[in-house]
């Protein structure tokens, strides 16, 4: 099983993705190239490695063979083939990039990897990351408490569909938009547009207590139902996700109702946020 993940380097994002079957973190080689060539042009960094990985197998490199490829999510939010490397590759495809940054990052490779491997064997460690990283950024407890309560319940609804013939991907997502459809009478497209967010942000990092409240209400009752009446496939799927974010609905207007506000919210937690028309 494969998890995908970011990793920050400075203020440079590192595609990452974990293998549990190896337990191994694969990075992107062509972000790690692009921070320490300081380019700022991805397809540029690109070329960089591309030129980069011809000469080392001209030299009889073998750091260029132990690299694969994986699907990783790119700026436009699809996922391509990219060249990843575990730590041990990328410390030696280091050596060959001409770099100040090289040895700091170096250290920051290691720090990556020993905090997994404390995870690992402390899984309450990475809840605790979670939630220092979220104070940092301007969150309440309150909200933080919401945030993980509301992620439990969606680990839940997910583990229900890979478990009934739902496949990962789009699937998952035509299925969250329509619970999200449902509740909140906004695509996820949308509600991430009001917000004033982009692709690469994830919503649920910015919606209100109320937001995640409701979004939870959904899926709790998607799940429910979708046990009740043992729901397999899409079609099933479906009919149980509707349902699921109507009864979410009926709590939202009822709420809207009483106090005059509307749920779905436009405020985020952007450091810079974008102009709201």
């Amino acid at each position: 099983m494969i998890k995908n993940d970011l990793a920050i380097f400075e203020d440079h994002k590192i595609r990452r993705t974990y293998d549990k079957k190896s337990d191994t973190w694969f990075f992107s080689v062509v972000d790690v190239v692009q921070v320490l060539t300081h380019q700022t042009d991805y397809q540029t960094a690109r070329k960089y490695w591309s030129v980069l990985k011809t000469r080392l197998k001209k030299e009889g490199s073998e750091s260029t063979t132990k690299c694969s490829q994986l699907k990783l999510k790119a700026p436009d939010g699809k996922k391509y083939l990219t060249d990843v490397a575990n730590v041990e590759t990328l410390l030696r495809l280091i050596q060959s990039i001409p770099s100040p940054k090289a040895e700091p990052f170096k250290l920051w490779l290691a720090k990556v990897g020993y905090e997994r491997i404390q995870e690992i064997a402390d899984p309450e460690r990475s809840l605790n990351r979670a939630r220092d990283n979220w104070r940092k950024q301007g969150r309440s407890d309150e909200w933080i408490q919401r945030r993980m309560s509301g992620q439990e319940t969606r680990n839940k609804l997910t583990d229900y569909w890979k478990e009934n013939d739902i496949k990962e991907g789009k699937e998952y997502a035509s299925l969250t938009n329509i619970i999200h459809q449902e509740c909140f009478g906004s695509s996820i497209n949308k509600h991430q547009k009001l917000k004033g967010l982009e692709k690469k942000h994830n919503l649920r990092d910015h919606m209100t207590e109320a937001e995640l409240l409701f979004t939870a209400l959904a899926e709790l009752s998607t799940r429910q139902i979708a046990e009740s009446i043992n729901a397999k496939g899409m079609p099933e799927n479906k009919k149980a996700s509707k349902a699921g974010g109507k009864i979410a609905k009926t709590a939202r207007l009822e709420l809207e109702d009483k106090t005059g506000q509307k749920v779905i919210s436009n405020k985020n937690y952007l450091k810079s946020p974008k102009k709201i028309t």
